[in-house]
Parts: C-alpha cells; sequence; structure tokens
C-alpha cells in the first residue's frame, strides 16, 4: 500500500477545522489517527459526536480505557495500544495493569468476563455463548451493559481497523508488548 500522509489542519475541509481546533485546545496536538479520520469531516464529526454520547452509557472513563485496550490488543491495533496505555494511566491504571488487561490476566473476575466477552465479540463475529452472557450478567451487568460494551468496542474497532488500513505514524510512547 502507497504511504498514507496525515493531513494538516490546511489539507483538511473546512468542517473537520473545529475538531482539530478542541484537540490542540485540550491536548495540545492533534493526534495523527484523529487527524487521519478527518479526511472526511463527515466521518470526524460523526465518530466524535458517538464517542461522546457513548460516554454516558455504564462504563466509566477507567473502565472505558480498560475495554479499549483489550479491543485493541485483540484487533492488533498498535496506535490504540500507545494512546490508550497513556489514557488508561492517566486513569489511574498502573502500566503493569494495562498488560494484564491486554493478556487477559488481570485477576479480578469481572476482567476476566469482559475479556471473555470481547474475546468473543471479536473473534465470533457479534456470538456470544450463553454460558458467557450468564457469567456476565451474573456480576450484576445488565442488558443495557452488554449493548454499552458493545458500542465501546465498535468505537474503537473503527480506530483500529483505520490505522491498520493507513499505518500512519505513532505520536504516542509505544505501548509494551505482552
Amino acid at each position: 500500500m502507497k504511504p498514507f500522509e496525515v493531513p494538516s489542519y490546511d489539507q483538511v475541509a473546512e468542517e473537520a477545522r473545529p475538531a482539530f481546533d478542541r484537540f490542540i485546545k485540550l491536548t495540545g496536538k492533534m493526534p495523527n489517527l484523529y487527524a487521519t479520520i478527518g479526511y472526511s469531516a463527515n466521518a470526524l464529526n460523526s465518530y466524535l459526536q458517538y464517542v461522546n454520547e457513548q460516554a454516558r452509557g455504564t462504563f466509566h472513563a477507567k473502565e472505558r480505557e480498560a475495554i479499549y485496550l483489550i479491543v485493541s490488543q485483540f484487533n492488533g491495533c498498535e496506535y490504540c495500544l500507545a494512546s490508550h496505555t497513556q489514557s488508561a494511566i492517566k486513569n489511574k491504571w498502573t502500566e503493569d495493569e494495562t498488560l494484564s488487561l491486554r493478556a487477559g490476566t488481570y485477576p479480578d473476575a469481572r476482567w476476566q468476563v469482559i475479556y471473555k466477552v470481547i474475546k468473543s465479540v471479536i473473534e465470533q463475529k457479534g456470538l456470544v455463548s450463553d454460558g458467557l452472557l450468564d457469567e456476565f450478567f451474573a456480576l450484576g451487568y445488565d442488558k443495557t451493559a452488554l449493548i454499552d460494551l458493545m458500542v465501546l468496542i465498535n468505537v474503537m474497532s473503527f480506530t483500529n481497523y483505520t490505522y491498520r488500513l493507513t499505518q500512519i505514524p505513532i505520536d504516542f510512547p509505544l505501548a509494551k508488548d505482552i
């Protein structure tokens, strides 16, 4: 594949520029992956709205970061592993915990089950056995939480696949291998 270049502010449509402005104001930079999604102002703006809305779901920020790491590990996205390791650490996970979450070895039973559900969804194209769903529900989660988990898997898979398609430079410290 031909190299994919990260577009600059001046190279994206006018409708994508407010998103660039928000990222630069909040984080000091426009991450390369979001800038690349910005080739389509529609894709960038609708994706960011989707992400913002899903943040109101069952899982709080720390949990979402763990889920994003697990999904990114299964999808083989080095970019998202790098960026979400940094975000997870900011949300009070240790680096060692991020590695065990990604490996499916985090000792908390809740994370063992969530890991298995994510694995099944990704590897079985959405299918999850009744037994595994029973385990998920036995943890106190309900159907709302299950659908919210599906949204998080979807949110992260989009960026995972976009990175794998474009192979743009990673502009975060690389995550350790597991």
